[in-house]
């Protein structure tokens, strides 16, 4: 019986032999080295563990069949496309968005036939080595190369399909199905490829080839020179991300404060930076023990990154919406009305399977901590298990089931703390019970992003959009529809005129910036002080907001709102989604409002405002509040030309306060008490000296916490609030000490201050430590510190710690 050899037995043997016969072993050993690569993609792309007797496989691997047959029956290779759903022949080739349309499905077609090829090498499919399911396979690859996508083809449409999308599960299924091809076939495939995705791609870091995509098209160029033996592609691949690791201090990639920014002025952590994160983790695993292994020292850069960057906005397995840019209004698709909706929740688990696998190449302390935080937010997530995620692939799931099956991990709880990201205008402030984000706008960081017809109304979600989650409670708040159905001129936090903006307003990939710079704020790590001049995006809304972020409370307040529009202004306090039924009930100042929909009231003299199973609001000194339950319908397809015209209804619960039409200097003052009872938030109301507001004017806004020791002040122009008087503009925020200490976070949000003084009038002792840009100290009945240049800081706190008088 004559025993067919596999391509790897036949180099194996072949090296061997020519040991023997004393000839140069050098290529032998390349090709097996291309060899043994090829068996490690295959094993990251098809995954480690995955039993096909046990959930949550068996379901998924059966599944996984029943798409593959579904698609198998319905493939009919015709001039123009693969599959009659999937017409990708443009007749009028361009970059509209007709015809990002056509590439999309180009795209589409190889996805599917990676599909398909999957099906073929998994057990527990129905259809694993079926010889029918591989000659189609080969048929299709095939009819994409002679029809659409060869070395003879012009691109139309998005770049991303042909130089990401279509050659990256081109690519996989080049390694999944290496034996069935043939020589020939691989060549074609592999000119496709060096034809839309040349070496020069790579060649500059600018434009489409910096950040994630630079790390998509090395990906791309690694498994083209894998599959083809090419060791020049692979180092070309490998020596390609030397310049995503270091920090930049503009533009794309991460920032030394953990920030992520993609399209220039977009904050991306949670979809372009999962992409990023996911790249990398899979390239340096590729690559490790290799010829071509990544040793480049700025990989560690990455490493910290994941509790600098990404763990700061992952709270309960989901990743929050005002980092993963228009990647929010991706929901329900039109063309796949089977397809599962997107969520934050469904797009923090990859990243999560990310952290498992970069941890493989960290050091052994590295590897053990973030098990124990992926295991801590895999537990957690009660709204959406990551392991019954219906779309997160399969070895990202057998990731995620290794890290909570083992045993010796045992889960780290959610950090807590604050934390500013200056350099992409975002804070995020964690407690324990619940998490909050904030989302603003600058001349670097933009009021949003549109683009491909997506997010088409996101226009106010950098208005000081204020995101909140509890611990146990409203996780699926910005997941359950919520983006297609809620009033976006009335997102929970902004102020915003009622003018009425068009789809896509402002222009695509982050075109429009606010002409402002003071934006940011201070933190001592626990607490904070945030501030944003704000101007209206295609209005003539002004307003100076500010937060303060303490213990169980974020203190509001808003001041100088002006607006020439000819339509109302209004701060919106919370519009919380209470889902399809809506039944929570709301009470205030001790009265249980009704529970119909619709209602509306107006709240004259307020103090205080209760969401029974969400939390508390207070109203320092009584205010004038709308308050109205409103049942809104809404559909996928309005903030996304892509997405499902299905109509969806659900219910929200909105107070904001109307600053009425063209307002000349208007001011609001709130408190968020995040899960606080009716009695909580009753008490917190009742102690009017708990807080105290120092300033709330257009020059200056400031509060006090007594029992908290704590200060905050956002001076937009120099002056003196309480006891701190500030020489310019500046963020300020200290807290004293029950052990006669304080610290002092100061910082220069506009990156504009080559010198400041700042006085505090309080007996201090003794300066402990300072950063180098204090130029001096004085000490004694008071404090003055004198700062030289803080320019180049980027807008990041400086920390003084004090012995107190």
């Amino acid at each position: 019986m004559t025993t067919p050899w596999s391509r790897r037995g036949f180099l194996t043997a072949s090296a061997g032999t020519a040991v023997a016969l004393g000839l140069d072993t050098r290529a032998f050993a390349a090709s097996d080295e291309f060899a043994t690569l090829r068996a490690k993609w295959r094993t990251l792309i098809l995954g480690e563990g995955v039993d096909p007797t046990a959930e949550p496989f068996t379901s998924r691997l059966a599944d996984l069949g029943t798409t593959a047959r579904g698609l198998l029956a319905t493939m009919a290779p015709a001039t123009g496309s693969l599959w009659p759903d999937l017409v990708y022949a443009d007749p009028d080739p361009d970059t509209d968005q007709e015809s990002y349309g056509y590439s999309g499905n180009m795209n589409t077609s190889y996805t599917r036939l990676n599909t398909l090829a999957q099906a073929y090498c998994r057990p527990g499919t129905g259809l694993t080595g079926d010889t029918g399911l591989r000659d189609a396979i080969r048929t299709g690859l095939d009819h994409l190369h002679d029809d659409v996508y060869n070395a003879g083809r012009t691109p139309y449409g998005n770049w991303y399909s042909w130089q990401i999308g279509a050659p990256q599960a081109l690519l996989d299924v080049c390694v999944l199905m290496y034996d069935a091809l043939s020589a020939a076939q691989l060549a074609n495939y592999l000119a496709a490829v060096d034809h839309f995705v040349p070496d020069s791609a790579v060649a500059s870091y600018s434009g489409t080839s910096t950040g994630a995509n630079r790390v998509d098209l090395c990906r791309v160029l690694a498994l083209r020179g894998v599959v083809g033996a090419s060791a020049a592609e692979v180092a070309l691949a490998r020596d390609a991300l030397s310049p995503v690791l270091p920090y930049v201090s503009s533009g794309d990639g991460l920032y030394p404060d953990g920030s992520f920014v993609q399209h220039t002025t977009v904050p991306y952590t949670g979809s372009y930076g999962s992409v990023l994160l996911g790249g990398l983790g899979l390239l340096f695993a590729l690559l490790a023990g290799s010829s071509w292994a990544v040793t480049d020292p700025n990989r560690q850069i990455v490493f910290d990154a994941v509790e600098h960057a990404w763990a700061p906005f992952l709270y309960n397995g989901l990743v929050m919406d005002g980092v993963s840019g228009r990647a929010i209004s991706r929901g329900l698709s039109a063309s796949d009305p089977k397809q599962i909706q997107q969520d934050d929740h469904l797009r923090g688990h990859p990243i999560l399977a990310s952290i498992v696998l970069l941890g493989q190449g960290a050091s052994a302390a590295e590897n053990a901590r973030w098990r124990g935080l992926v295991k801590g937010w895999t537990q957690r997530d009660y709204y959406s298990p990551p392991l019954n995620d219906p779309v997160l692939g399969l070895p990202q799931l057998a990731r995620l089931k290794g890290v909570r099956d083992d045993t010796s991990v045992t889960a780290v709880a959610e950090p807590t703390g604050h934390r500013l990201f200056p350099s992409m205008a975002r804070a995020t402030h964690r407690r324990p019970g619940w998490a909050a984000a904030l989302s603003m706008a600058d001349r670097r960081i933009t009021y949003y992003e549109t683009g491909n017809g997506e997010n088409l109304r996101g226009w106010h979600t950098g208005s000081g959009m204020l995101y909140w989650w509890g611990d146990t409670f409203a996780n699926g708040q910005y997941s359950d529809a919520f983006w297609p159905t809620v009033d976006p001129y009335r997102l929970p936090g902004t102020t915003a005129s009622r003018k009425v903006l068009a789809d896509a307003a402002g222009g695509d990939w982050g075109a429009s910036l606010p002409d402002v710079n003071w934006v940011g704020g201070a933190t001592d790590g626990e607490r904070a002080a945030v501030g944003q001049y704000l101007k209206g995006l295609q209005s003539t809304l002004m307003a100076k907001k500010s937060w303060f972020f303490l213990d169980d409370t974020v203190v509001c307040l808003g001041a100088g709102i002006k607006c020439a529009d000819g339509t109302a202004v209004e701060t919106t306090v919370e519009n919380r989604n209470l889902g399809p039924t809506g039944g929570a009930p709301f009470t205030v100042d001790g009265t249980v409002r009704p529970t119909a929909y619709p209602w509306s009231e107006t709240l004259t003299g307020a103090t205080w405002a209760h969401i029974g199973g969400h939390g508390g609001y207070v109203f320092p000194g009584g205010a004038s509040v709308r308050a109205l339950r409103e049942a809104r319908d809404g559909s996928w397809s309005t903030i996304n030309k892509g997405g499902s015209t299905t109509v969806l209804n659900r219910k929200y619960l909105t107070l904001y306060v109307d600053h009425g039409t063209d307002p000349a200097n208007a001011s609001y003052a709130y408190l968020l008490l995040p899960g606080a009872t009716a009695a909580l938030t009753q008490a917190r109301a009742a102690d009017t000296g708990w807080l105290t507001v120092l300033a709330n004017t257009d020059s200056r806004q400031g509060v006090a916490v007594p029992s908290l020791g704590f200060t905050g002040v956002n001076f937009w122009f120099g002056g003196t609030v309480g006891t701190l008087t500030a020489s310019d503009p500046c963020c300020v925020m200290i807290t004293e000490k029950a052990d006669g200490t304080a610290v002092i976070a100061v910082s220069d949000p506009m990156r504009m201050r080559t010198s400041l003084t700042l006085t505090w009038q309080r007996p201090v002792a003794a300066v402990t430590s300072a950063p180098a840009t204090v130029a001096s100290a004085t000490t004694g009945s008071a404090l003055t510190l004198a700062f030289g240049d803080l320019t180049a800081t980027a807008g990041a706190t400086q920390r003084i710690t004090v012995r107190l008088g």
